[in-house]
């Protein structure tokens, strides 16, 4: 929890989210908080974070699986199953 805690005033209960929505919202959306560790029954809930950290986040996420993915078709890449640009342009030209 410590990596997802990094400071005291980022804990908020279920019952202060409750109580206090509109202020959590208007700091995370202002920029005045970064994110809220929602703890319930003294145990990690929910993370809230401002959407554009959020969009960042599964930005970067995407931008790792493509990665991963490029990097397998490189690792099983066989040359001699390969085309030229030239022969697959002969193949695939005109068929749209």
């Amino acid at each position: 929890m410590s990596a997802l805690l990094e400071r005291s005033d980022q804990a908020v209960s279920v019952t202060d989210v409750s109580r206090s929505a509109k202020t959590i919202f208007d700091r995370l959306s202002s920029g005045k908080q970064q994110k809220y560790v929602v703890m319930r029954n003294n145990s990690p809930a929910a993370v809230m974070l401002p959407v554009e950290i959020y969009e960042s986040l599964m930005d970067e996420l995407d931008d790792l699986r493509i990665e991963l993915t490029a990097r397998e078709r490189l690792n099983s890449f066989d040359r001699s199953r390969a085309i030229s640009h030239d022969e697959m342009m002969k193949r695939f030209a005109g068929n749209d």
